[in-house]
């Protein structure tokens, strides 16, 4: 069976609205961090970080004391910011695309939730959160076949 994604139209509730400009914010603010110790790192000691190295940055960024925000706000958008920043890398060294940029609080806001992010209830999935509603204001459970 093959993954599908599926588009919908959401009304959250103010406390899910809240969540959600946090982890907005919080994904923009680990890429971006991350992004200028890699800039940083290369150009002044002409060393490339890998995946596992921005993990550990990312780990250290949570537990310092400037920012217990990130603590706030599920690990799963913030881990999926470091590989979609390092499938950027991967794509501007081989010759594919750009030098990655810095994401901009103006522009389009974005976080990716994997399997993870999700428990089994009853054989059903279901978000760890208060499921958001959509159109009909059912909520929504996306079974999700690999």
């Amino acid at each position: 069976m093959k993954e599908i994604a599926v588009k919908q139209r959401f009304y959250p509730t103010p406390e899910q609205v809240t969540l959600l400009e946090q982890t907005f914010g919080c994904t923009r603010f680990v890429y971006n961090s991350i992004l200028r110790w890699r800039t940083d790192a290369y150009y002044n000691e002409q060393i490339k970080i890998n995946y596992s190295k921005a993990s550990s940055y990312l780990t250290e960024l949570k537990k310092n004391p400037e920012f217990p925000w990130l603590n706030d706000v599920s690990s799963v958008p913030l881990q999926q910011a470091i590989r979609n920043q390092q499938t950027a890398f991967k794509n501007f060294f081989e010759g594919r695309a750009k030098y990655p940029t810095f994401k901009k609080k103006r522009s389009k806001q974005s976080a990716q939730l994997t399997k993870a992010a999700f428990r089994y209830t009853d054989c059903q999935q279901q978000p760890k959160s208060d499921p958001l509603h959509h159109l009909n204001n059912d909520p929504l459970f996306i079974k999700v076949f690999h």
